[in-house]
């Protein structure tokens, strides 16, 4: 017999919250992970399907992938797996080069014991990941130690502009990096580390922009075109 009490408000958009963001990070994952390429129609009734909710519950973690460039949104076509163009990668690591000049300098002149640790820290992480072969991890905890950078340069202008260019970084990378390919060690980040530890400021400068250009090279930015069955590449998310 069904419960005659009426719902709990806050409960029932803790539970919507909750779903978007599994729908959000099943997305995201299958991304990383190379089952979901650029181009992949995104079908509202599919997510409706597999997960058991409203369009609008779905709407709600579409527009939160749009928002990080994960997908577009096209009039007529619906959501799709975002789609950089060689040009746009080179634009968009071309802006983030230019930041990330600005960046370093000022980490190392407000740079603490603290700060220091904690990069130290996101390192650790960053090589956990990559030593069990977490793919999607280890991109993600890579994107993570420069937006630590950009918040412990103490300039949230330059922090938010990072946010929206490693979030699109991160996705072109998980997009058009070889499948499969060997996972690079994080030598350059630890060399960085130790370099701003050591207030070496030109050499910081010369490692950041060599390792963005040397990201930028191992792209294969050819289209890819194959069909993708939806709950395949979500399947155990």
């Amino acid at each position: 017999m069904p419960d005659p009490r009426p719902a709990d408000p806050a409960a029932v958009k803790r539970g919507t919250t909750a779903i978007d963001m599994r729908i959000y990070k099943a997305v995201v994952t299958a991304v990383m992970s190379h089952r979901l390429p650029p181009g992949t129609h995104l079908g509202e009734a599919d997510f409706c399907e597999l997960y058991q909710v409203s369009r609008t519950t779905v709407r709600k973690a579409l527009q939160r992938l749009a928002h990080d460039h994960i997908i577009e949104l096209r009039p007529n076509r619906g959501a799709v797996i975002a789609s950089p163009t060689p040009q746009e990668a080179r634009e968009i690591f071309a802006a983030r080069r230019a930041l990330e000049r600005e960046i370093v300098p000022l980490v190392i002149r407000h740079a603490t014991p603290e700060s220091l640790k904690q990069i130290r820290a996101a390192l650790a992480a960053e090589d956990t990941a990559r030593r069990s072969g977490d793919r999607a991890a280890w991109i993600r905890l890579g994107g993570e130690f420069h937006l630590l950078l950009a918040r412990l340069a103490g300039n949230h202008v330059l922090l938010r502009f990072m946010g929206e260019l490693v979030s699109r970084c991160s996705l072109i990378i998980a997009l058009y990096e070889t499948p499969g390919s060997a996972m690079c060690e994080n030598d350059e980040h630890q060399d960085l580390a130790t370099l701003i530890e050591q207030g070496k400021v030109n050499q910081a400068i010369h490692l950041i922009e060599h390792h963005l250009l040397a990201i930028e090279a191992r792209l294969h930015l050819a289209g890819q075109d194959r069909k993708v069955n939806l709950a395949q590449a979500l399947k155990g998310l």
